[in-house]
């Protein structure tokens, strides 16, 4: 059984940064894509970032390329995803969400057949 445990969450002052991680247990994160989405109090779930298993394919929401990255370590079964320049309203549950095995990264998070508990994340002004 496929289980994502995701860590790093916290408060942080705007302007900060945070690295989420998310330990996968019950496959490896190389056999196929991984993504983080956030979902904010009232708002619907959205996609930040997505990683191929192999590391060399990322895409991004455009609100967040040049500030967040999305890296794997498949030794240790993590994915991550650091987050700099943190903005008030990216205050959200961060989740952590594996594509079944083989699968390439997406944006749809219907693509996605594992999904972590969720991390918050609060971003003060």
């Amino acid at each position: 059984q496929v289980q994502l445990v995701e860590s790093g969450g916290g408060l942080v002052q705007a302007g900060g940064s945070l690295r989420l991680s998310c330990a996968a247990s019950g496959r490896t994160t190389s056999s196929s894509a991984m993504g983080w989405f956030r979902q904010a109090p009232g708002k619907q779930r959205e996609f930040v970032a997505a990683v191929s298993g192999s590391g060399g394919s990322t895409l991004y929401v455009d609100s967040v390329k040049g500030r967040f990255t999305i890296s794997l370590d498949n030794a240790k079964n993590t994915v991550y995803l650091q987050m700099n320049s943190l903005k008030p309203e990216e205050t959200a549950v961060y989740y952590c969400a594996a594509r079944p095995r083989l699968a390439g990264p997406s944006s749809w998070g219907r693509d996605y057949a594992y999904w972590g508990q969720g991390t918050q994340v609060t971003v003060s002004s």
